[in-house]
């Protein structure tokens, strides 16, 4: 029989105990043993992976999220690579976040702990498994997996690798669980299980992430959807600009860190736009244009689309971009204000004061200047893996690593104090 919500949260906490005073070494030496059971074990992922992708694609799921689903043995490596780089990672539990000597001699310090029992509710990539897993264990936390029934089977191999290996290492395996993903009423049991589970991290689509904001009695942290822009400044270097963008929007355009939309500047429009249109097309996107941007494509013979005012808001998640061109920067920063989605906004510039301007102005949780959006990730970041990106404003923003699975609490030492 399927263990309910309620079974596998009360498991967690008792795992949790556990896991809170531990020392690094044992999370550490646990962390190692699972990269190697999943080198070990890569066959028997991709057997259960690849029953995930046929039946995903039996059932017309889009290309952009069979590409999330799918594993192969690079992607699988790369898994066991994050825990291993999470391994190297300092441990965060214990740090002293601020605190001191009053003038009284009260010692006050505020130092960080585990949350307890995080619950992920996200769809499609396995790797997320994995990840969320290793970054919870070494930050002390037990975790409660719910992943999305298209990635059921390669969900089930990996937890069961995991708990094998977390077992080996002489920690508690409800240290790591999955929840049933063949009914939606686990989503809303993990919702509203307020005082077994601490917080929730939802990781997908808007839809998905909104009914987790909307839905829960349990704290949430809130990671967004990318409609991530590329803004293309007056004074860029136009070579390196599109470099950036091609890179932006088509080295994986299915990810939240991908290029949405394309923002250039009414003086480079049209010498940009003529190379870069071509090279868009080739690489098998879509444009999705204002009637400036769509003469320059039909002048270089390329096929784009009439941009529609859903088309600048939207993340596509595929090869399609939104384009448009602006007059300025503050036109540039107020299509943004009113487009995007608080993830990750890029500017290509020569000057230092526009650069200056733009990332004081947009309010993302990641602005770039130069550089891809694609670097938005915690292990570019030099986090390790990562449990997702925030976009909220409290307690975490951006790419969530370790320290952003924390709380703190306060230490209050004195000798015989009294008020």
């Amino acid at each position: 029989m399927t263990a309910t919500v309620t079974e596998l949260a009360l498991r967690a906490r008792d795992a949790a105990t556990v896991l809170a005073g531990l020392h690094r070494a044992a999370k550490d030496a646990a962390l190692l043993t699972m990269a190697d059971a999943v080198d070990a074990s890569i066959a028997d992922v991709l057997a259960a992976n690849a029953a995930d992708v046929d039946s995903a694609r039996s059932t017309g799921t889009p290309e952009a999220i069979i590409d999330r689903l799918a594993l192969n043995e690079t992607r699988v490596a790369a898994m066991a690579a994050g825990l291993r780089d999470t391994a190297g990672l300092a441990d965060p539990i214990g740090d002293v976040v601020r605190g001191g000597t009053l003038a009284n001699g009260l010692e006050v310090r505020q130092v960080r702990v585990p949350f307890g029992v995080v619950g992920m509710i996200y769809e499609a990539r396995p790797n997320v498994t994995v990840d969320a897993a290793g970054l919870c264990l070494k930050s002390g936390n037990a975790v409660l997996l719910r992943g999305s029934s298209s990635a059921s089977r390669s969900n089930a191999a990996i937890v069961a690798i995991l708990r094998d290996a977390v077992d080996k290492s002489g920690l508690p395996p409800d240290a790591i669980q999955l929840v049933d993903a063949s009914t939606r009423q686990t989503v809303h049991d993990l919702m509203t299980a307020r005082g077994l589970v601490d917080v929730l991290i939802p990781r997908g689509g808007a839809e998905l992430i909104r009914s987790v904001v909307d839905g829960s009695t349990v704290p949430v942290i809130e990671t967004g959807v990318g409609n991530c822009h590329v803004y293309v400044d007056a004074n860029a270097d136009l070579d390196m600009a599109l470099s950036i963008l091609l890179n932006a929007k088509t080295s994986r355009p299915s990810v939240c860190n991908a290029a949405e939309s394309l923002l250039v500047h009414a003086t480079v429009a049209r010498p940009f736009l003529l190379a870069a249109l071509p090279a868009l097309a080739d690489a098998g996107v879509i444009v999705h244009g204002t009637p400036e941007v769509l003469a320059l494509a039909d002048s270089v013979g390329v096929a784009a689309i009439l941009a529609t005012e859903e088309d600048h808001g939207r993340e596509y998640l595929s090869l399609d971009l939104s384009a448009r061109v602006v007059d300025s920067l503050d036109e540039a920063v107020a299509h943004i204000r009113r487009y995007g989605t608080g993830h990750s906004e890029t500017i290509v510039t020569g000057s230092l004061a526009v650069a200056r301007e733009f990332t004081g102005a947009v309010d993302a949780a990641v602005v770039l200047v130069n550089a891809s959006s694609r670097f938005v990730d915690g292990g570019e970041f030099g986090y390790g893996a990562e449990i997702g990106i925030s976009t909220q404003k409290l307690h975490a923003r951006g790419p969530m690593g370790l320290a952003e699975l924390t709380s703190t609490k306060y230490v209050v030492t004195g000798t015989g104090h009294t008020r």
